[in-house]
């Protein structure tokens, strides 16, 4: 496929994103799960579920953040991702997603509802295009971006990632 970056985010109307590279929200269930049906730290009621694009590039990648839904990333085309994943516990973890099967890669990746995480492309890489799809569906209030310093310290032993990713001294 020879299509650039600046023609994928065109065709599928991909705008730049302060958590996630560029995105489109292509899906947003009509449905709604009531309030008293979520735990109360929801604060409301929230679609059954949403979908969204999202492509990362060298200057626009995944930055440390956490939702409260549980989300599955699809990879679909171009470069592969790393992920470091800061699960709510206080283990974490480096994970790839992408084509390449037998360097141990998947195409899809779930990362667990309050699990902080970002992503960039592997080195060399160009582009890569994703989706994420979430349950129950996203709304603002559901994100908060990470701050490396206190992260580091809530994960000494994943403190030398989070600088690497953070690109921190």
């Amino acid at each position: 496929m020879d299509l650039t970056p600046e023609e994928i985010r065109q065709l599928l109307g991909l705008e730049r994103h302060p958590t996630c590279g560029f995105v489109v929200e292509t899906y947003r269930a009509p449905g709604r799960i009531p309030a008293q049906a979520l735990p109360a730290e929801y604060g409301g009621s929230r679609p059954l579920g949403s979908a969204l694009y999202f492509m990362v590039t060298p200057d626009a990648h995944i930055v440390l953040h956490r939702i409260r839904n549980d989300q599955q990333y699809h990879h679909y085309l171009g470069d592969a991702l790393e992920v470091l994943l800061l699960r709510p516990g206080g283990n974490g973890e480096v994970a790839r997603i992408g084509a390449d099967l037998r360097a141990g890669m998947r195409p899809m990746l779930f990362i667990p509802g309050s699990t902080f995480h970002m992503a960039r492309l592997l080195p060399g890489g160009r582009w890569a295009l994703l989706a994420s799809t979430e349950w129950p569906g996203v709304e603002p209030p559901d994100v908060e971006q990470g701050d490396p310093a206190v992260l580091m310290e809530a994960y000494p032993a994943m403190a030398d990632e989070i600088r690497r990713f953070a690109d921190l001294p």
